[in-house]
């Protein structure tokens, strides 16, 4: 098949540090093209892929530091789906696979091939409800079941776990005393929540996390006074190297999300290094960590608290098994490749 895939402009594919959706496309494209389908991947100029690479803007829009108002690099992506859209009307291709969400939809008809969107947020956006509402025929991809329950109506094709390229990652039986904290200093991602745990459980807790734009202020007002460097320490955003050295010594990953999240790649990334999760019922968290086995779900930071006495019940070697057969990058780009057979034969 030949393929467009369409990434988001704020990082490069794959991301240097932080960045979920980035890392997926990464992981996909690289399978595709190792299948023999012909891929071009069109992002930003500092990508590395083993796709064609059609550059929308030279570098990843995050790098620019004078670029931090939300209302100009929402013009910015405009203009990159401008570009793209051009791009695409001047070559031939199977089948486009979106993955920057309902912008691309307001151009499916000027294309003459078809679109699937893979849908990486949150269902819950009122505004994008009214969008997904009117291209409800579209071609959509879920990411977990629990994504779809705000709008089952529309046109879902397939459900594509998203996978990790397993060997990049180092499994440890033998964990090291503290606990992690992985993602972005956002209150849906729960930090402040996994510092209460670890100090009413009285434990070591290390977090890394991207500070974006709009989380600043809740960073500096709510969590930064809680970080002393001893008990809560605080390293930053880090690289996969760092993140893969931060998730297999830790005992476990604190996630104690505090929204529905459509697929937390982090508990993957964390059980794939034989660690297991305590997260909160939440989102696609049923679907990801299997109770007591992988991890423990919990319905409040109280039983959060009373889980990590139980840590170290859970079999390492659990974690890492469930991954690498629910969670691998070879099932993602089968399961795809399927998903746009069945587009194609509609």
């Amino acid at each position: 098949m030949k393929i467009a895939m369409l990434s988001p402009f704020e990082e490069s594919v794959p991301p240097f540090k932080y960045g979920g959706i980035e890392l997926v496309i990464y992981n996909l494209a690289q399978q595709l093209v190792k299948r023999g389908h012909d891929v071009t991947l069109l992002a930003t100029g500092d990508s590395k892929t083993s796709a064609k690479l059609k550059a929308i803007f030279p570098e990843s829009i995050r790098i620019h530091k004078d670029i931090q108002d939300i209302s100009v690099r929402s013009a910015i992506e405009f203009i990159g789906v401008k570009r793209a859209v051009n791009y695409l009307n001047r070559n031939n291709f199977d089948i486009v696979h979106n993955h920057i969400g309902w912008l691309m939809l307001l151009f499916e008809n000027l294309l003459n091939f078809p679109i699937v969107t893979t849908l990486h947020g949150s269902l819950n956006v009122p505004y994008q409800q009214i969008i997904y509402d009117e291209y409800k025929n579209s071609n959509y991809i879920s990411i977990s079941l629990n994504q779809r329950k705000p709008m089952p109506h529309i046109n879902f094709v397939a459900n594509v776990y998203n996978g990790i390229e397993i060997e990049k990652f180092q499994q440890n039986y033998n964990p090291q005393n503290y606990f992690a904290f992985l993602g972005r200093m956002s209150p849906e991602k729960g930090p402040f929540q996994a510092i209460e745990i670890a100090k009413k459980a009285g434990v070591k807790l290390i977090m890394a996390a991207k500070v974006d734009v709009v989380d600043r202020k809740y960073f500096e007002e709510k969590i930064k006074p809680l970080i002393d460097g001893e008990q809560i320490k605080f390293i930053g955003e880090v690289n996969h190297i760092e993140k893969v050295q931060l998730l297999k010594n830790a005992k476990a990953l604190l996630a104690p999300i505090q929204w529905e999240e459509p697929f937390g790649l982090v508990f993957v990334e964390a059980m794939i290094c034989g660690t297991p999760v305590i997260a909160m019922k939440r989102g696609s968290v049923p679907e990801l960590i299997i109770d007591n086995k992988t991890g423990f779900i919990c319905k409040d930071i109280d039983e959060a608290v009373e889980k990590i006495d139980l840590i170290n019940s859970i079999n390492r070697e659990d974690c890492y098994e469930h991954v690498k057969n629910n969670f691998s990058a070879e099932k993602m780009a089968e399961s795809y490749i399927e998903a746009y057979k069945k587009v194609l034969s509609s």
